[in-house]
């Protein structure tokens, strides 16, 4: 799908990597981009239609795709971490919590806006997961929980959309230089890099994106003797 003359509705687009596919997506000569936000407010970048939407309420989904019935790309992007191991207490809060954001906030847009796509040609989907779907580590568990979920998901959501003939593209990474990833110290790519490539292999045709050095090598990993998914952390 090509994102000149798109209409692109993307779900936590007030900051980090939300905020660069807004900037990106206006760059590639989007026709209009509607920024989703829990606070409308902290939308501040030009050239965009603030869009309130917490994508745990489904009322706001519901009334989102009402007043955005033109789109013709979505991106999942919005999601939170909290850190913790399944054992930890207090894991089980922690995992419900971001379920909801990550699991079912993803499903509660794709099924809203699924009619929206469908009725205006079939359009794409960007789901952004991360290389946590393929690894778990103590520090990350429970999210990582969650973004095995996302990939799970996105792969449902693809063969369910594709005789609609929307495109369904899943986005993998490792750390990426926001907020979110403040207190951890590990080598990051920028939300920058990250992006251009999403958008790049969508505009490929692409069903997947590895879009860094780290996420190729754990995704070749995946059939090793043994896994590298049962291998402990380094």
């Amino acid at each position: 799908m090509k994102l000149d003359n798109a209409i692109v509705l993307i779900t936590g687009a007030n900051r980090g990597i939300g905020l660069a596919f807004a900037r990106e997506a206006l760059a590639r000569g989007a026709r209009k981009v509607y920024a989703g936000a829990r606070d409308p407010s902290t939308v501040t970048l030009p050239g965009v239609v603030p869009l309130r939407l917490d994508v745990t309420s489904p009322e706001q989904v519901a009334a989102a795709a009402q007043l955005a019935g033109d789109v013709t790309l979505v991106i999942n992007n919005a999601g939170i971490a909290q850190f913790g191991g399944l054992l930890a207490e207090g894991a089980e809060v922690s995992l419900r919590h971001q379920l909801e954001t990550n699991v079912f906030g993803v499903l509660r847009v794709s099924q809203a806006f699924a009619p929206v796509l469908a009725a205006n040609g079939g359009g794409a989907m960007l789901n952004v997961a991360s290389v946590a779907s393929w690894i778990s580590r103590p520090v990350l568990a429970t999210y990582a929980a969650t973004k095995s979920a996302t990939w799970s998901l996105s792969n449902g959501l693809r063969h369910e959309l594709r005789a609609q003939g929307t495109q369904v593209l899943t986005l993998q990474m490792g750390f990426v230089d926001t907020g979110m990833t403040a207190g951890i110290d590990m080598p990051k790519s920028t939300p920058e890099q990250i992006v251009a490539q999403a958008f790049d292999a969508l505009e490929a045709g692409a069903e997947e994106c590895l879009a860094d050095d780290i996420t190729r090598q754990v995704k070749q990993g995946l059939s090793a003797q043994p896994g590298i998914y049962l291998q402990a952390a380094g």
